[in-house]
């Protein structure tokens, strides 16, 4: 036996390389180890971040929509005005014009809100609902007839988001002079400053005046342009006639072209000049000041003086006065849904104390609404119970049923193969053809009622069905062969052995599939809205037959909303429903480590 150690370098069986090459291998390997481990915790903290990102850009829009607004006013119930007689009482009450009331109870708050396009103005401050809640409460309390009572009405979309902040901000501006306001011989008022306190509003001002020239230009570049086609036009031209009409318009083009060149010179010159005043328009921020008790919102500028018009009452002559404010808007008046005079009274209802937030219980409480600000969940959550509850009584016993039919007593040949082929491609389809078949067959075929909990609930229990049935043939599966022998070897017939043995131990792990199958129901539109569970419903469903519609449908009706107001609700309903998913999700960790066995 020789050793290898003392073969010929050539002659050995294996060579195991030298030290270094050894060693080069080794911190090869584990750089490669390193570098694994760093894309895996690159890929978790990408993740992490997608999902804080989510999570913080939905919880942050949907906080906006857990608080609601209301206007305090004191409402004189005079019968004369609502249109009834004294003492009326039932129906009478609900024949009142409470519409009326609530209109002369906004009045009330401003007088001097006098055209009619300032009083629309001032009745969109409170809600379309708020004559209703009223009639409720004097239809609850007829005694207050004849009476003057303090009532919380409720505030309108546009003026919760004014007050959130989402039409832009009132920015209230540094003063240091005096201001003497005067009233005008045309009616405007005219405002004096010792200071130069509008010298920076005029340089905002003006600075609308570069958009302007730049419009300008633009307009006199294509009136270049046409001077360019005009010339080859002419030259074309086959007929003296024709090249004159064509020279025509050419010198038509250059004076035009000459004259807005000319006009964006002299808007240069006067934005780039000191001094001066400027015309604020609506393209400009809006301009208030608040001073002598009331509003203006000027409508002319310079450094030191300004003219204005009144928004709400004051008293004039106002000489010297200390106490005043100076603001501006941080979106000019023609982007914004909310206007100057609506934010001058907000504002003035706010230094009243008028203004009141409370939490949203509404949102929670009532149903569905095409006014944002009386739009709630509660009709689609019971739709979402009522739905789950049918996709549970349907897909739960069927399945199980299945599960343990197919893995007990099914014979194994061709056609239980192709059962289990069936149902695991089954689980793969996509949903809307579950909605179709929906649609086609329990809809028009055996007239089940459209858009109710029991269509819905039919669906979503065929597409929850593959899932429940594949996760109960799991656990069975995962129940040791001793326990159905040791039952069978006591006398246990099979059905026996299944249902008092196998299934009480397959239990959890069945439990745990059919709540991950019904939390993904309870996310799906796609079927829902083939069998028409996408109707506006007002009411809230009391049974399986009414018509009603699901949370994630009222989720996708409300992101189709024009008004601005829906998106705070969309983000908040996404978030219940997520609320709903991950509760239904840790029921089933709970359950599959609560009663699991190892074995």
């Amino acid at each position: 036996m020789s050793d290898i150690t003392s073969q010929p370098e050539g002659s050995r069986g294996f060579d195991h390389g030298s030290i270094a090459t050894g060693s080069l291998r080794l911190k090869r390997r584990r750089w490669a180890e390193m570098r694994l481990k760093a894309y895996g915790i690159a890929a978790i903290a990408v993740a992490g971040f997608a999902l804080v990102a989510l999570l913080s850009s939905v919880v942050g829009q949907a906080s906006k929509a857990l608080t609601e607004h209301y206007i305090t006013a004191e409402v004189t119930l005079d019968p004369e005005v609502l249109g009834i007689a004294e003492g009326a009482t039932g129906s009478e009450l609900l024949r009142a014009d409470f519409d009326a009331l609530t209109t002369q109870a906004m009045r009330d708050l401003f007088p001097a809100a006098t055209g009619r396009t300032e009083r629309r103005a001032l009745g969109n401050l409170v809600s379309g609902g708020a004559p209703f809640e009223l009639a409720d409460k004097i239809t609850a309390e007829p005694a207050l007839l004849g009476q003057t009572i303090t009532y919380d009405f409720l505030a309108s979309d546009v003026t919760d988001l004014y007050l959130k902040d989402e039409y832009g901000t009132l920015n209230e501006e540094a003063v240091s002079g005096t201001l003497s306001v005067t009233e005008g011989a045309d009616g405007d008022l005219i405002l004096t400053s010792t200071a130069d306190d509008f010298a920076g509003a005029l340089m905002a001002v003006k600075g609308q005046l570069f958009t302007d020239v730049e419009d300008l230009r633009r307009k006199a570049a294509r009136q270049a342009n046409a001077v360019s086609v005009y010339t080859e036009r002419a030259a074309a031209a086959e007929t003296e006639e024709a090249r004159a009409a064509q020279l025509a318009k050419l010198e038509q083009a250059r004076e035009a072209e000459q004259a807005l060149l000319d006009e964006a010179l002299a808007l240069e010159a006067r934005a780039r000049g000191a001094g001066g005043s400027e015309e604020v328009d609506d393209e400009n921020i809006s301009l208030l000041v608040k001073a002598g008790g009331g509003w203006i919102r000027l409508t002319e500028v310079g450094d030191s003086e300004a003219r204005g018009e009144l928004m709400t009452q004051l008293d004039l002559p106002v000489e010297g006065s200390t106490d005043w404010g100076f603001y501006t808007t941080s979106q000019p008046e023609d982007s914004r849904k909310v206007s100057d005079h609506q934010i001058v009274w907000i504002e003035t209802l706010k230094d009243r104390g008028q203004v009141k937030e409370t939490f949203n219980w509404r949102f929670f409480t009532a149903a569905d609404s095409r006014a944002p600000e009386l739009a709630g969940i509660r009709g689609a959550l019971v739709g979402s119970l009522l739905t789950m509850a049918v996709t549970f009584g349907l897909a739960f016993p069927i399945g199980v049923l299945g599960a343990i039919y197919l893995e007990e007593f099914a014979p194994k040949n061709r056609f239980t193969n192709f059962l289990e082929v069936n149902i695991n491609n089954l689980a793969a389809v996509p949903s809307i053809v579950f909605g179709l078949l929906g649609l086609a067959v329990f809809l028009n075929v055996f007239g089940v009622p459209r858009s109710a909990p029991l269509a819905g609930g039919i669906v979503l229990a065929l597409m929850t069905l593959p899932t429940i049935i594949i996760a109960a043939r799991a656990a069975i599966q995962a129940v040791p062969p001793s326990i159905r022998e040791a039952a069978l070897g006591v006398g246990a017939s099979n059905v026996q052995a299944s249902f008092h043995h196998v299934l009480p131990l397959a239990m959890p792990g069945i439990l745990t599939g059919t709540i991950i199958g019904m939390a993904q129901a309870l996310g799906e539109t796609a079927p829902l809205i083939m069998i028409g569970m996408v109707a506006f419903i007002v009411d809230v469903p009391t049974s399986i037959t009414d018509s009603a519609t699901v949370l994630p449908v009222q989720v996708y009706r409300w992101s189709d909303f024009p008004e601005r107001a829906f998106e705070a609700r969309t983000a908040a309903a996404i978030c219940v429903l997520l609320l709903f998913l991950v509760v239904m999700n840790l029921l089933a960790i709970v359950l599959r480590r609560r009663f699991e066995r190892r074995w």
